[in-house]
């Protein structure tokens, strides 16, 4: 989670320990976030002010969680967040079907060109 937050665990700790983000623990004590809450949480999280980055290629993966899905007959708008980056995808709604994507939802944008590529993450 801390990874799809973009911060350390220990910032996750403190985010939960603060009461901003809502934990639950499981049977062995380790804290657990609700997809769906933390779509809300990092929709809600001010974005960074952008920094300069310099020899990074434009075909970058991006592991995050799904916030929005909007869909028509034939297309469907995927939002997402990845760290402090916030990502729109148009693919086909056939796709996001397939994918089951929905908020809170892990997943990856790819970024190519002008091109956003949702894809899944390895179990």
């Amino acid at each position: 989670m801390a990874a799809l937050l973009g911060v350390s665990v220990d910032s996750v700790r403190r985010l939960a320990d603060s009461g901003r983000l809502t934990t639950v623990r499981t049977s062995g004590g380790q804290r657990v976030v609700d997809g769906r809450q933390l779509a809300r949480f990092m929709a809600a999280s001010p974005e960074p002010k952008p920094e300069t980055t310099v020899g990074r290629s434009a075909r970058n993966h991006f592991p995050g969680i799904v916030t929005r899905v909007i869909k028509d007959r034939v297309a469907a708008q995927v939002e997402m967040q990845a760290g402090p980056h916030r990502l729109v995808a148009l693919i086909t709604r056939e796709a996001a079907d397939e994918l089951g994507l929905a908020p809170g939802v892990r997943a990856v944008g790819v970024v190519k060109a002008t091109n956003v590529i949702i894809e899944l993450p390895g179990r």
